[in-house]
């Protein structure tokens, strides 16, 4: 199996297959690098497409300690892949955890995108909301770490904004939920912990927000509800980014709405690699 290994000593998973301008995709945390399969199929074509598992999924290791997952390191760990594979810039893609470690990737190490895609960002975010979520997302954890992680998956994907998911798509919808069954349990309860509970708002982030000059695409679905105001205020904060909502669409878009995911997708590439974004 093919590994990059962090500053941290940490061995990440990857995948890669295509030629031409590299894409690099961060998955949600519900996912992992399958959960890019409708993007790879098609965007492979054109591009060279790299997806990889964050720390915490398994074929990449799994660390002890919660104090080794936190947001700056989902957006090093993205960095780390780079320099792995000796790529200087690449676009960046990702979904739900995987768009705030994205943004975070943007904050921090700008020089090396070409691009931003977001999609589905700021759940949790909501700073009326912050310290709830942060408990429930912390008593999540717990459950798994008390042996019920088979009622966390039940649950989780079963949730309200992967509704629309599964009335549209049942077999799919089932794919994603057998494959969330797949996680290591540890894994998920540190990600919970480290990154979900302890990530900052979005709102938190808007001065260094507001300082990205790179071409963002920002996609979320209309039934998403907490992450439609969340991409609202992070296009206005991003000068150069522009909004697509996909109409009776949760959470999960790219595997939900993978044609219209895909189609913008491209054409969002094509309009960045030509100068006209």
């Amino acid at each position: 199996m093919p590994y990059i290994t962090t500053t941290d000593n940490v061995n990440l998973y990857f995948e890669e297959t295509g030629s031409g301008t590299p894409i690099l995709f961060i998955h949600e945390m519900a996912g992992d690098h399958r959960s890019w399969e409708p993007q790879i199929r098609y965007l492979s074509r054109f591009y060279r497409c790299i997806v990889f598992n964050a720390r915490g999924y398994y074929p990449s290791d799994i660390p002890k300690n919660v104090k080794a997952y936190s947001q700056k390191t989902a957006a090093n760990d993205a960095l780390a892949i780079l320099d792995g594979l000796k790529l200087q810039q690449a676009h960046i893609v990702g979904l739900s955890m995987g768009s705030s470690a994205t943004l975070q990737f943007g904050i921090d190490h700008e020089s090396r995108a070409l691009s931003l895609t977001i999609m589905g960002c700021g759940s949790g975010s909501d700073p009326d909301m912050l310290e709830n979520n942060r408990t429930r997302y912390r008593a999540m954890a717990q459950n798994i770490l008390d042996g019920h992680y088979q009622g966390f998956v039940a649950e989780y994907s079963s949730g309200p904004y992967r509704q629309p998911f599964l009335k549209k798509d049942p077999r799919g919808w089932e794919e994603f939920r057998n494959r969330l069954m797949t996680h290591n349990p540890t894994g998920k309860a540190n990600t919970l912990l480290g990154v979900q509970a302890e990530r900052p708002s979005l709102y938190e982030l808007e001065t260094h927000i507001e300082k990205i000059k790179l071409p963002t695409l920002i996609m979320v679905g209309d039934l998403d509800e907490p992450c439609v105001p969340a991409s609202i205020f992070l296009q206005k904060a991003i000068k150069n980014s522009g909004l697509y909502v996909l109409p009776k669409t949760g959470h999960t878009i790219n595997l939900e709405e993978p044609m219209q995911v895909n189609y913008q997708l491209h054409q969002f590439l094509t309009a960045v690699e030509k100068d006209q974004w």
